[in-house]
């Protein structure tokens, strides 16, 4: 497809091809309604009739071998338009390692598997850090310059917003400055995640049903509640960046005169993880410590505040381990003004710790705790879970005691 006079006619509308520059010098395609009438006055009757037709859209993503239709339908997914040759990449591979640290492999991993398999379901990469030129910013300009108009932005607005036309068919949908605030938008971004099909809306047009294939990158200042999961969530890929060593001025030009070869390294690279589920990466693959930092931090103040008052009784009595039924755990924190029931703390044991309680009603040393603060222990009976002491420094690392 080349020069202006490129049209197309899919079902009963005109199309045409225009190449649109943007300030880098780069020049991406874009598909914009025609009218019949103006292709008429600019190039005659005739010139209808050789107008390639189609009989709807499609959105097919392929990098390497792209085909512009199938079946009569024509695609939109938008083409590379880089040429691939084999050279150094020696800056991209450093700021690859920059940005995944000790997942550096996993990084290469999960950019080849965006290039050769773009149909592949990845995780929800996450770039936290509270610190600036961190290169979080950069790493998204460089995937816009490497995947070019198959990748877009979105702000906390757009993203809740009921029309998606604009971000629908895209291979990545990148947030930066994120702040979900509401359980509500988690459960979007985790169901559109792994989800296969999406409802695409625009303003002034029906809902209808496409094929989604996009993939989320979060960026946040935010390292520890930017967003609300729960400590059984395993779709998210959390990454603390640290601060680059040396800010470059001309860093992404560099970056961008080496796509080439980068991709032919990615095209040409085995992999090193193996498909191991629907994410293809495991959940231990990708756990981190900044994941668990923001586990302990969405957890509610009930829990956290039953873990705090257990933790400071076992290091005051030198326990490794504690005994208590959910009405001990009820008494522990009654004094605090939370709002909480004894339904509420059963939950947190049975569901959120996964803890089991005794079959029978055994003897047990029950605790107590005075109006002083104090605590002290009497042996009493009943269905008593046992929590151990390294559980909670494991699960609530930020309440231990410096």
């Amino acid at each position: 497809m080349e020069n202006k006079n490129i049209y197309i006619r899919v079902a009963t509308q005109y199309y045409k091809l225009v190449n649109t520059p943007n300030i880098s010098g780069v020049v991406n395609q874009s598909l914009v309604p025609w009218n019949i009438e103006t292709i008429r006055q600019d190039h005659g009757k005739t010139f209808l009739a050789a107008i390639p037709k189609f009989d709807g859209f499609t959105c097919v993503p392929d990098h390497l071998n792209f085909q512009s239709s199938f079946q009569n339908f024509y695609n939109t997914y938008a083409p590379l338009s880089h040429e691939l040759k084999e050279g150094p990449c020696t800056v991209s591979l450093n700021f690859v390692k920059h940005i995944f640290g000790n997942h550096y492999e996993l990084g290469l991993d999960y950019l080849q598997l965006l290039f050769t398999k773009p149909i592949q379901i990845l995780p929800i990469l996450c770039l936290v850090s509270r610190e600036r030129s961190t290169g979080k910013s950069t790493f998204l300009k460089w995937l816009k310059l490497i995947f070019e108009s198959n990748l877009t932005y979105l702000t906390n607005d757009s993203f809740t917003s009921q029309f998606n036309a604009d971000w629908a068919n895209k291979l990545l949908i990148c947030i930066d400055e994120v702040l979900f605030n509401k359980e509500e938008l988690t459960e979007r971004i985790k169901y559109l995640s792994t989800t296969n099909v999406n409802k695409l809306e625009a303003k002034g047009k029906d809902k209808r049903e496409v094929e989604f294939f996009g993939k989320f990158i979060l960026c946040s200042n935010n390292e520890e509640n930017f967003i609300k999961i729960d400590h059984h969530e395993t779709r998210f890929w959390v990454l603390q960046v640290p601060v680059l060593k040396k800010e470059q001025t001309e860093f992404l030009e560099t970056l961008a005169e080496e796509i080439p070869s980068f991709l032919h390294f990615l095209k040409n690279r085995k992999l090193h993880s193996k498909h191991q589920t629907r994410m293809w990466f495991s959940a231990d693959q990708i756990d981190t410590p900044a994941l668990k930092r923001l586990v302990q931090n969405n957890r509610n103040r009930v829990e956290r505040e039953l873990a705090g008052i257990l933790l400071t009784i076992m290091e005051d009595h030198d326990l490794e381990s504690l005994d208590l039924c959910p009405m001990d755990a009820y008494n522990a924190i009654n004094r605090s003004r939370l709002r909480f029931d004894l339904t509420q703390i059963r939950n947190i044991l049975k569901k959120d710790w996964k803890l089991e309680n005794q079959s029978n009603s055994n003897r047990y040393q029950k605790l107590l705790l005075w109006g002083d603060g104090s605590t002290t222990f009497r042996e009493a009976k009943g269905r008593y879970f046992t929590i151990n002491k390294s559980f909670l420094l494991e699960n609530f690392e930020d309440l231990k005691n410096p």
